[in-house]
């Protein structure tokens, strides 16, 4: 099994890049990085972004750690995206998606993650929007992956998120979407959530890790790790009581054939929680999935 970590828990926080690149090596004991846009926006400038992204690399390239990818955060993931309910907003989400596709490029990283948006009320509603916004979403994504081909990355990983107002999000939509997807300049395969997949008031039986893993294995080419209750999308560390545990992490893992996929912690806090908190549950968390994953 292969454990790396999202940045998501640096936002607001450890934006310093040696401070976090010497952090993650040293401390958090990391060799693979999802790099998160709430560092470094896609929007920004692209002189004075680059200077950023070049700070990042450098100083995680010191440390002897590989920036895998780059992922979406919680601000990006505020909009509409490419299921916007207009022409004009899904161009625009079109463009941004070009720009974290140049974002991932420079920062030397080979895959850039996302999920892809979210409906409005009453477009998620209607069948035939539903359809006509899925078809749309499609086409997007293969115009993104002939983008990624001419840029040099190698592969777009689709999150599936735990909304019916977005896709995917249930195996049989995920695998259905991969199949309506074969065929891209690049590959665009899934990203599995532990926490998205093991939400019960959506999935109710499907709530099933296992189910997800074995069902979307051939597609799946990352994971994200976190623990939950299964009642909301928690994203805790592993400092917090949940239903996840490392023998249930080792198990599905290997039943499933995934050991040599990536599988990146991935903690959301409050922003109310002080920094030596976060610290300390990242620390205990880090060294608790080393340990008992015996990694």
């Amino acid at each position: 099994m292969l454990l790396g970590l999202n940045l998501s828990f640096a936002t607001k926080r450890f934006i310093e890049p040696k401070q976090l690149a010497a952090m993650c090596k040293s401390e958090f004991g990391v060799k693979h990085i999802q790099f998160t846009w709430d560092l470094i926006d896609p929007w920004w400038p692209h002189e004075q972004r680059n200077i950023l992204i070049k700070e990042y690399r450098e100083a995680f390239e010191a440390e002897g750690i590989k920036i895998d990818a780059t992922f979406g955060g919680l601000a990006s993931y505020t909009y509409a995206q490419l299921l916007a309910p207009t022409e004009v907003q899904r161009e625009i989400s079109f463009t941004f998606f070009k720009r974290a596709i140049d974002l991932t490029a420079e920062m030397g990283a080979d895959v850039m993650g996302t999920p892809v948006g979210g409906m409005s009320f009453d477009d998620a509603r209607d069948n035939n929007r539903r359809n006509y916004l899925y078809q749309e979403m499609l086409k997007y994504l293969r115009k993104l992956a002939d983008y990624g081909k001419e840029k040099g990355i190698k592969e777009i990983h689709i999150e599936a998120t735990p909304l019916t107002t977005e896709f995917p999000h249930d195996p049989e939509t995920s695998i259905q979407m991969m199949k309506d997807l074969e065929g891209s300049a690049i590959p665009i395969k899934l990203l599995i959530d532990w926490g998205h997949a093991l939400y019960k008031p959506l999935l109710k039986e499907k709530a099933d890790i296992l189910l997800w893993f074995k069902e979307c294995a051939p597609y799946i080419g990352s994971i994200h790790l976190q623990q939950t209750d299964g009642e909301m999308d928690r994203h805790w560390d592993f400092t917090a009581d949940g239903i996840i545990t490392p023998e249930l992490i080792k198990k599905v893992t290997k039943e499933s054939g995934l050991d040599n996929i990536t599988q990146y912690l991935e903690v959301v806090t409050a922003f109310e929680s002080t920094d030596d908190e976060v610290y300390a549950g990242m620390k205990k968390t880090m060294d608790y999935l080393h340990k008992e994953l015996n990694i």
